[in-house]
């Protein structure tokens, strides 16, 4: 049973999605709050798999919610519209593992919280691009991990295509490698960069200066 808890400060999108999740099986809605500050309390006492949380709310915004649950072992997505694109980024530097449109079809509300509870990140090449570009306007001076250093050429390799939003399957066609041997990479990539998943590793790689934004 993969745990929800749901934050939003519109009474009626909270409910509808929290009426929409609690009927699906397998999924068991534990919580919702209006605002950040409420959301991280109880968060921290119910403990979800995963947080569907809105960006912008009073008292306490989705960004610094999301910051503030880094350490804590639960997935966030943030949700958010087509105008809120500049906020993605500071998401998904702040710990959360991918963004979901509002407006998106249920069938794709549903589908992202089964992949983010499975520990992948929920980004695909488009909303990548559109990272990149954020990223490459407002980007700070590179930051080089020390775990880089201790990367394999391959590795090297991986994380550069990861950093491009491609899947296994289109990093395996490009390298040559069956899917099995660039999910076992892509583990090791992570485990050396203290990511927890693709999401982390794409900000590191661009904040480490290892793939360029302009590029």
């Amino acid at each position: 049973m993969t745990t929800v808890f749901v934050v939003d400060d519109q009474a009626m999108v909270r409910e509808s999605f929290v009426a929409l999740l609690d009927a699906q099986p397998g999924i068991e809605v534990v919580g919702s709050a209006g605002d950040g500050a409420e959301a991280v309390r109880g968060i921290e006492n119910l403990n979800p798999d995963v947080v569907l949380m809105d960006v912008r709310m009073p008292t306490m915004d989705g960004l610094e919610a999301t910051r503030r649950l880094r350490d804590h072992p639960c997935r966030v997505i943030v949700l958010t519209t087509f105008h809120l694109d500049e906020y993605v980024y500071e998401a998904l530097r702040g710990g959360a593992s991918g963004y979901l449109l509002k407006d998106a079809p249920a069938a794709e509300l549903i589908h992202a919280v089964h992949v983010v509870a499975a520990g992948e990140a929920l980004l695909s090449p488009a909303v990548t691009k559109r990272l990149i570009a954020e990223f490459a306007r407002h980007a700070p001076p590179p930051v080089r991990p020390a775990a880089l250093e201790s990367f394999t050429g391959r590795e090297t390799e991986i994380l550069r295509h990861l950093a491009r939003g491609l899947s296994n399957l289109e990093i395996a066609d490009r390298l040559g490698l069956s899917e099995q041997t660039v999910k076992t990479h892509v583990s090791r990539v992570l485990a050396k960069l203290g990511a927890r998943d693709r999401a982390q590793a794409i900000v590191i790689s661009y904040e480490s200066g290892l793939v360029s934004a302009r590029a």
